[in-house]
């Protein structure tokens, strides 16, 4: 059966991107949405629930599968090939390339952008209204002391300052602790310099949790790697998450 057409005057759209289909599914019609990122149908690194994604097609980020498809719209991360843009573009497909978003301010810019770019500012406003209101929802009592927190990713990864997940934690009362060892915008923090110097909490996946309970004087919280993964809607469950570990930590 065929997919069904946009409203008359709607772009039909696809993403290249798994954070841009976390943006693109809550602003755009969803016939206007011919296919999303093939990351988006994987359980590990998906940005939108399952049952969403998988209403949509995948595409594998090929410029035949844009060229066989001829959307009006391809929206795309700068990690995209040079030579696939081209391709893509040379064939008259209008491209719009979303960067990713350092700031919680750059990603509202983000979400104003796609919104705007797929025919729906309303729906684009409306998504930055629920992310104003978790933000407010989990921002700290006022005059609230910071509690330093460390988030350690996968592998060892860790945001530092001048990172999204910095401004997130200062929105929802912590202090990160990345700059105690004098790491970087994003950096890497080995094992064992965790073990011999523990910060107060560490924030980490649940997988980590088992090994690392048993440090003395660290207190792990279970935040998963994917709150972290993109900007826009995703900051809403990082926030509340976040509020709720400062709760926990504060009892």
């Amino acid at each position: 059966m065929a997919a069904p057409a946009p409203r008359e005057g709607l772009p039909r759209v696809m993403s290249l991107n798994p954070c841009i289909d976390a943006i693109l599914v809550q602003v755009a019609d969803p016939a206007q949405i011919l296919s999303i990122s093939h990351y988006s149908h994987d359980p590990r690194a998906t940005s939108i629930p399952l049952e969403v994604a998988r209403r949509y097609p995948a595409n594998s980020e090929t410029a035949e599968e844009v060229i066989a498809l001829r959307p009006d719209l391809v929206l795309l991360g700068a990690h995209v090939a040079p030579t696939t843009q081209r391709a893509i573009a040379n064939v008259g497909v209008r491209i719009e390339q979303v960067d990713v978003p350092a700031t919680i301010e750059a990603s509202r810019a983000q979400i104003r952008a796609i919104a705007r770019a797929v025919g729906h500012e309303d729906r684009g406003r409306a998504l930055l209204a629920r992310i104003d209101a978790a933000l407010e929802r989990a921002a700290p009592e006022p005059g609230a002391r910071p509690i330093p927190a460390l988030i350690r990713m996968g592998g060892g990864l860790v945001p530092g300052r001048g990172t999204l997940a910095d401004e997130l934690l200062a929105r929802t009362g912590f202090r990160n602790a990345s700059a105690d060892y004098g790491l970087a915008n994003w950096d890497m923090l080995p094992l064992e310099t965790l073990i011999a110097r523990p910060p107060r909490l560490l924030l980490t996946e649940r997988a980590d949790m088992a090994l690392l309970s048993k440090v003395p004087g660290l207190r792990p919280a279970d935040f998963p790697d994917h709150l972290l993964q993109c900007a826009g809607p995703n900051m809403i469950e990082a926030v509340e998450r976040l509020a709720a570990i400062r709760r926990e930590a504060g009892a």
